[in-house]
Order: structure tokens, then sequence, then C-alpha cells
């Protein structure tokens, strides 16, 4: 039927809850702060806050913003160095360094090792800085979880 606007009106409609059902639906819901809470919910507070508000997520992007730093920087540097030179240094890239190899040639074959170094790199700061953070934070998921499911 429509309105006076000429346009339809339509039946209201109830929109899902964004992250699974309302929790208005369910009976154990506390609406008020001073309703007493159900039996089954006393003392199960977690003595932590949810892994989603945790520091330690933090530590951990961090950790991993820096690996990636140091790994792009230690191969994009080199390879932008060879660039650089290449570009605005033609006489220095042209020179022989032994036995016809030029510059350009030796500096251009060295960036594999480079590339190595910095695959090498990254790992050596994974292990030593983001896998800690990251097996604390695993732990620390898998004993929520284990409370989650004793309730």
């Amino acid at each position: 039927m429509p309105d006076d606007f000429g346009s339809p009106e339509y039946p209201p409609h109830r929109r899902a809850a964004p992250h699974g059902p309302a929790p208005y639906l369910s009976p154990s819901y506390v609406t008020y702060p001073w309703q007493p809470q159900p039996e089954s919910d006393r003392g199960t507070t977690p003595r932590h806050p949810a892994l989603g508000h945790h520091s330690d997520l933090r530590f951990l992007r961090s950790a991993y913003r820096s690996l990636r730093r140091v790994a792009t920087c230690t191969a994009l540097g080199y390879f932008s160095l060879f660039l650089v030179l290449s570009a605005f240094a033609p006489s220095l890239m042209t020179g022989t360094v032994s036995g016809g190899l030029s510059t350009g040639l030796l500096l251009g074959l060295i960036q594999v090792p480079i590339t190595c170094l910095a695959i090498g790199l990254y790992e050596y700061t994974a292990r030593r800085r983001v896998d800690p953070i990251a097996d604390r934070i695993r732990k620390q998921a898998e004993l929520d979880a284990k409370r989650g499911a004793g309730r």
C-alpha cells in the first residue's frame, strides 16, 4: 500500500546481527547491570582480557612489521644501489675487475647471494623475535579454548 508520497510501504524486517546471533535473544543475557548473573556464568570470567584485546597481538604485529622491513630493505636496497650505479655511474659499471669481468656484471652476480642473505636474515629474525610471541599467543588461545569448553 503506497504512502502519501507514492512509494510502496515495505513490511518491516529484522536485521541480522553482524557477529552471529543477537545477544538479546539469549535467555542468559543480563540486560541491566543490577540483575543477578545466572548461576552458570558466575566465577568463569578469565583472569586476563580476551585474546582480541591482548597486548601481545600488538607486539606480534610490530615484530612482524620490522621483520618485513629488514628483509625488504636488505634485498631492495642492494638492488636499488645497483640500479643507481647503472644509471649514474656507467664508467664504473663498465670497468673491468679481472679477466674481462666487468664491475656491473660482478655486482649483478652478487645480487643472488644478497637475496639469499636477506632470506637467511628473515628466518633468523623470525625465529628470534616473532616466533616466541606467536607461540605465546597460540598457547594462550589454547588455554582460552579449553576454559571455554569446560563451561
